[in-house]
């Protein structure tokens, strides 16, 4: 129970997420930040993605770019802004992975400034100390197209474990970002406060008509009757919560990362139950994905998935 933990401190300040924060954060599982990154890396995020999309700048080795479902079906095999629904795995870009790097202390107009890029230090805040080894597990510039009509475009309401094989919990948080103006009616993201304090829920594909992209799985059975809350948020601002908290959405333009506190996460077994559906399902995407690089993936197993997508921002990485 996160509350219980001894490890982490809520009742002071962080470097960026104040005591009444972490306290918000503690109760409801999610706490923003209002404009804590900059418009001026915002823009540059934006310029990197477009660029990106358009081929005049090459993906990584590892990047993955992920085109709706719908748009799939079509044949449409041209990637476009306007049909491409994220990026994965950009700890490579150089560009991109700025998002999560340590705060940097820059030179502009004969002034020492601190820039806005503080993600690193509100993930400390919430899930470590200021010596605690973070590693980025996954990364993601999520773009949210037109939906085509098809509903194709939503996420259903899930729990961020479900595909984590690793733990305890409250060593893991996401940092969310928008890039744009969110609001309820283009999409933000929706919440249900306190649900962090719950168990992990059984998870599956939702029955949308077959529209469903690969691996948008969705908690099986929940309640009508949730209290759930729009975050509409503003460009810049940030969101942090816990990989237990219940949440969904259509959302637009966001660059997101989770992070894992390497000094006490550590793998489940590779038999765990309560990992098996996610477990196969991805084990379909993985070895599709490795035999489109000319790779045998039937070797890679999920764990394997998750170690080589992990890279440390701080600290010496022993663990995952």
């Amino acid at each position: 129970m996160i509350a219980e933990n001894r490890i982490l401190e809520w009742n002071t300040d962080g470097i960026v997420v104040s005591k009444e924060q972490k306290q918000f954060y503690l109760k409801n599982g999610y706490v923003v930040l209002p404009k804590l990154i900059d418009q001026r890396s915002i823009d540059v995020y934006t310029q990197r993605f477009q660029d990106i999309c358009s081929g005049k700048c090459p993906k990584s080795s590892q990047m993955v770019l992920m085109r709706d479902i719908v748009v799939a079906k079509k044949g449409e095999t041209t990637i476009t802004e306007n049909n491409l629904n994220k990026i994965t795995n950009f700890m490579e870009d150089d560009v991109l992975w700025d998002y999560c790097q340590q705060p940097k202390v820059s030179i502009f107009s004969l002034n020492i400034i601190q820039s806005f890029i503080q993600i690193i230090n509100g993930v400390k805040d919430l899930i470590g100390r200021p010596d605690s080894c973070i590693l980025a597990m996954n990364t993601m510039v999520i773009n949210k197209p037109p939906d085509f009509g098809k509903l194709s475009s939503r996420h259903p309401l899930h729990q961020d474990l479900h595909y984590f094989p690793f733990r305890p919990s409250d060593f893991i948080c996401c940092a969310w970002t928008a890039m744009e103006r969110i609001t309820r009616s283009n999409g933000c993201l929706v919440v249900v406060p306190g649900s962090h304090l719950g168990p992990l829920l059984e998870h599956g594909y939702p029955e949308w008509d077959g529209n469903v992209n690969s691996a948008y799985h969705g908690i099986k059975d929940y309640s009508p009757d949730l209290n759930m809350v729009h975050l509409e948020m503003d460009t810049g601002d940030t969101v942090f919560f816990s990989p237990l908290l219940i949440h969904g959405s259509g959302y637009r333009k966001a660059i997101t990362a989770h992070f894992a506190n390497d000094d006490y996460c550590r793998y489940l077994p590779k038999d765990n139950p309560e990992m098996k559906f996610v477990m196969e399902d991805f084990d379909k995407i993985i070895e599709k994905f490795m035999k489109k690089k000319g790779f045998d993936g039937s070797e890679l197993s999920f764990h394997d998935f998750w170690a080589v997508r992990a890279k440390e921002i701080c600290g010496v990485r022993s663990n995952l």
